[in-house]
């Protein structure tokens, strides 16, 4: 018998009745009965044949236009906080070919030659040749900066110690890596930064790059390995793009994965200027915009992000300071054993100092309830905008590094990357 549908007439007290049954193959009823007999073996095999769960997060280096804006915003604010730590600072950068404009709302005592500032910034970067497109020494640079509006400013003198701004920040940290960073993140982050550093080491490579990297994870969350790796740097015409593709290999992307615990070998797809060509890049190539690349300043999309940016802000306005100290509590909470994933979310309102809410949540990880934890951080931490000035010491120029190599993970220079209030959490969740 053939499978398919067969159709049975019978008859019960007088009435006529058909009744269609289904004729299974025997392949197909096999697998019915194992299915229904042993559950556990056929989810094994269902599982077997399930996607990877991969996660992809990308970095830039410092002369990816987008960070160019926001090096030259920071370096400004950096050069005001110098002279003038009470300063008010909202600057916004915008470069393009051999052009770049600078705005912004900046309140200070300090005397500051922007436009030297900003040719600086771009000199230290690596743009020094004509034939970039954009030059330090020959562009041309535009400033239109005005002063702090009045009405901000009632709500965040000292005497009100307000926000500068309403919104909501987040902060989070793992145990995937030794900074307490999500891995793909960090391992992109590294990349880039590699790069940046062979940018000066080799006259054959130029400032703009970016990377890319792809984690798989196995069921319960934890990463297993990098499926994929992709990079792009900028050259000079003259570098063949096949020498090129082996110094990047062997020069930036080996050794990065080799300091996480991976083997390029074992990766199964390495893209490595996919087009073939990247001579026209930097400004040039791009409009770049200060503030534009949020989640590459953050956690690569595996966290939150409010939407406000960093680059160019003083540390009044919670968008920046708020963020840091979310980061800052939630990699003590993981330094500290009490979860090994966490995300803490602040929210202010204008001219309001204490936070209109606290969120924590620790994916199931922690070692306490996550209301408990939330509590916790809460009465530990002062959490106004100028207890957090206070707590990380934020009125000082150290900002422009932050825009150059990540504002998170690395821990010179940043005071919120400390893990000194470990011993402090774990005697208060008493564990």
């Amino acid at each position: 018998m053939k499978p398919g549908n067969l159709c049975l007439q019978g008859a019960k007290s007088g009435v006529g009745r058909k009744m269609r049954i289904r004729v299974l193959s025997l392949r197909t009823f096999r697998s019915a009965f194992f299915a229904a007999a042993f559950p556990w073996r056929w989810t094994e095999r269902k599982i077997k044949h399930m996607e990877k769960r991969l996660f992809t997060s990308e970095c830039v280096t410092t002369g990816h236009p987008d960070k160019v804006a926001d090096r030259i915003s920071d370096c400004i604010l950096d050069a005001c906080l110098a002279q003038d730590p009470d300063s008010r600072v909202a600057c916004e950068t915008l470069v393009t070919t051999n052009f770049c404009c600078i705005s912004g709302e900046i309140t200070t005592k300090a005397v500051v030659d922007y436009p030297a500032v900003a040719r600086q910034a771009i000199r230290d970067i690596g743009y020094t040749q004509a034939e970039d497109g954009f030059c330090a020494d020959t562009v041309e640079i535009l400033c239109r900066i005005h002063t702090q509006s009045p009405d901000i400013a009632l709500g965040t003198n000292d005497q009100v110690g307000g926000a500068g701004d309403q919104g909501m920040m987040f902060g989070g940290a793992c145990n995937q890596t030794p900074e307490l960073m999500p891995l793909a993140g960090a391992i992109a982050r590294a990349l880039t930064n590699r790069l940046t550093l062979m940018v000066q080491e080799n006259p054959n490579l130029r400032p703009d790059g970016k990377a890319q990297v792809t984690v798989e994870f196995d069921q319960q969350g934890k990463p297993v390995g990098v499926d994929t790796v992709v990079v792009s740097i900028m050259h000079r015409p003259n570098f063949a793009t096949s020498h090129l593709r082996q110094y990047v290999k062997e020069m930036v992307i080996a050794p990065v994965l080799n300091s996480y615990g991976f083997d390029i070998r074992d990766v199964a797809h390495i893209y490595i200027n996919p087009t073939g060509k990247f001579v026209v890049g930097g400004p040039a190539g791009d409009t770049g915009l200060t503030g534009r690349k949020i989640i590459v300043d953050t956690y690569g999309g595996y966290f939150c992000h409010g939407g406000g940016a960093f680059s160019g802000k003083d540390p009044t306005k919670v968008d920046r300071s708020a963020a840091y100290m979310a980061r800052y509590m939630a990699k003590n909470v993981v330094a500290a054993g009490l979860a090994d994933r966490i995300q803490v979310e602040l929210a202010y309102a204008i001219g309001v100092a204490e936070p209109v809410s606290v969120l924590v949540d620790t994916y199931g990880t922690g070692r306490i309830s996550d209301d408990h934890l939330t509590a916790l951080l809460r009465q530990e931490f002062d959490l106004t905008p100028a207890g957090i000035i206070r707590t990380l010491d934020l009125r000082q120029p150290i900002y422009a590094e932050t825009a150059a190599r990540g504002h998170f993970g690395l821990e010179e220079g940043r005071p919120w990357e400390r893990t000194d209030r470990v011993q402090q959490l774990r005697q208060a969740a008493r564990i």
